[in-house]
């Protein structure tokens, strides 16, 4: 099979010819679509996150089963999958109660600690795969389905973390990048007052198109200020931060009203402080928010497919062009999520 081959981190990526992955018992393999270029994976490239080298990167794909291996039910040769990212156990009491991103046995990460979707095939143990729900035109549309698994289904777990309700306020701190967008969409579908804050300015016009209320600069003055005032002083409900910086983060958490709720996930993830007299005399949460379910990647799906939502992608390039995508992505020039086809 023809693939992506990453040498090391920080190295561009070598195309080369492997043997097509052949189904163990327990495993399955799927013919790759199109495979999703999100930070995340780029984090990877660059060195930012620890990899097993050599290593094909990629975990967003649009596939189909074309082998399965002794002992796999429930998926069948010539069905539409996904994949779920982590390489969870199944049955730890974390899997059993469909909080999988908390898997005691936890093998690792799709792309990170086995090879991803950046090839025309994919082995997998088969329970990491995801059967794509019937109504999604997947071979029309590879890249958007492909990047629902994250661009799509983390906002919409952050939903329910967060217990967003109906004509709250909603802040997204980062609001212009590939999660952030779609954040901004799902605070929309969730029919919620939407406040995107980031520093680019050129990505303000697509935060509007994704359904933000309103704007805020966080490089023209204090952000914190400009949500007070947003709310008329009261505070916003809601502030989701996908840089969490110390600065992002201590800055949420002054932003919100009583009964707020501060979301830190991804970005930085560095310390910060925050009031605990605030906290208490307002009743304020502050949670962290580790990835999806995948019942909330199936429950995704089954949004897109009724069209409810639609994934923002706006940059898709054959495999031969992912070092230059990649590099896109790099400077923060992609809105909304990037994606290679694959076949």
């Amino acid at each position: 099979m023809k693939a992506l081959l990453l040498r090391g981190p920080n190295t561009p990526f070598e195309m080369v010819t492997m043997p097509d992955p052949v189904a163990g018992p327990g495993e399955a393999v799927a013919r790759v679509f199109a495979c999703g270029a999100g930070l995340t994976i780029q984090h990877l490239k660059a060195g930012r996150i620890a990899a097993d080298f050599p290593r094909i990167i990629g975990h967003e794909i649009t596939g189909e089963i074309v082998e399965v291996g002794a002992g796999v039910r429930g998926l069948a040769v010539g069905e539409p999958v996904t994949a779920y990212y982590y390489l969870n156990c199944g049955y730890c009491r974390w899997c059993l109660a469909n909080l999988e991103p908390l898997c005691e046995r936890s093998g690792g990460n799709v792309g990170r600690n086995c090879d991803g979707g950046y090839a025309e095939y994919i082995k997998l143990p088969a329970h990491v795969f995801i059967k794509l729900p019937a109504g999604l035109d997947y071979k029309a549309h590879p890249a958007e389905i492909g990047v629902v698994t994250d661009a799509l289904a983390t906002p919409y777990k952050v939903l329910r973390r967060a217990r967003v309700k109906a004509g709250e306020t909603v802040a997204v701190f980062g609001a212009g990048g590939g999660l952030g967008i779609h954040q901004v969409m799902m605070a929309k579908w969730a029919r919620a007052r939407v406040i995107a804050v980031d520093v680019a300015r050129n990505k303000f016009e697509a935060c509007r198109k994704a359904g933000a209320d309103e704007v805020v600069d966080a490089s023209a003055g204090d952000p914190v200020q400009a949500l007070i005032d947003l709310t008329h002083g009261a505070g916003v409900d809601v502030v989701i931060d996908y840089v969490s910086t110390t600065v992002t983060l201590e800055a949420g958490a002054r932003a919100l009203g009583r009964r707020g709720r501060l979301v830190t996930l991804g970005g930085a993830g560095q310390i910060f402080r925050a009031a605990a007299l605030e906290m208490l005399l307002k009743e304020q949460d502050l949670l962290g928010s580790r990835y999806v379910s995948r019942i909330e990647v199936l429950e995704t799906l089954d949004l897109v497919a009724r069209k409810e939502v639609w994934p923002v992608v706006t940059d898709i390039r054959p495999l031969e062009q992912a070092e230059a995508l990649h590099a896109r992505v790099e400077r923060g020039e992609v809105i909304g999520r990037a994606a290679v086809l694959i076949s």
